[in-house]
């Protein structure tokens, strides 16, 4: 076990009952919760202070994407949650993003919290090609949009950013060891690729610089969910401390 779980299971649920029935299958010694739009839009807030309360790091995934003001305080309400992570978009652009991260810092200040939110942002999601973003018109390729977006994030100071697991040695290299790579498109090597096109299995992806690797299905849908995660952290346990 540790105490930083490298592992973020995806809640991709409808409702908090049967959420609910996978985290008591799980352990917050061995993984941390990812809370995304359509759990949140159906269990509400006070479920995810709840997953707080029994000891889980919940990162809120809600991808922010507004108006600054309504953005900052929108991560005021997210961080006052008990939340170990929240994101935003990194399209919103500079002035979101920074507004964004002066709000946490202040929350936290008024707060006397010792330990803030980690504030990320999202960069191209992982369902998404060139052909995508070609339909937007972006003529850049993903990996050259991740690039742009990351050091956009990094100058607004956010702590890091949500990428493909095949982009976090390029920005690994080019952010240094501090700034946080969050890979979701991880699959253990049996396992379907689903709707993702750019993944990798989670060895490779902590090889690569990725530091917390956000797993679903995999886990999720597994017959026994615990086992699966326990696996994986089997499969991942002696590159712990590569980031």
């Amino acid at each position: 076990m540790t105490n930083d779980p490298r592992i973020i299971v995806a809640l991709d649920y409808s409702n908090a009952q049967a959420a609910s029935a996978l985290v008591e299958r799980l352990d917050p010694e061995l993984c941390r919760l990812k809370v995304g739009k359509e759990l949140f839009t159906s269990a509400g807030p006070a479920w995810v202070e709840q997953l707080a309360g029994k000891g889980y790091d919940v990162f809120l995934d809600l991808k922010f994407h507004d108006i600054p003001n309504t953005v900052a305080q929108a991560c005021k309400a997210a961080a006052s949650l008990g939340v170990w992570m929240v994101n935003v978009h990194a399209l919103g652009g500079r002035a979101m993003m920074t507004a964004a991260r002066e709000a946490i810092d202040n929350w936290a200040a008024l707060e006397n919290m010792h330990r803030r939110p980690k504030l990320i942002a999202v960069t191209v999601l992982t369902s998404m090609g060139a052909n995508d973003l070609a339909d937007l018109g972006i003529s850049e390729e993903p990996r050259q949009m991740v690039r742009r977006l990351a050091r956009l994030a990094r100058n607004c100071k956010l702590d890091g950013v949500v990428c493909s697991a095949q982009e976090a040695a390029m920005l690994r290299q080019e952010q240094g060891p501090d700034f946080c790579l969050v890979t979701p498109g991880i699959r253990p090597a049996s396992a379907s690729k689903d709707d993702q096109n750019r993944v990798m299995t989670p060895a490779d992806a902590l090889r690569a610089g990725a530091n917390y690797l956000v797993i679903g299905r995999p886990i999720t849908q597994a017959a026994d969910p615990r086992k699966a995660l326990l696996a994986i952290q089997q499969e991942i346990a002696t590159l712990g401390e590569l980031n």
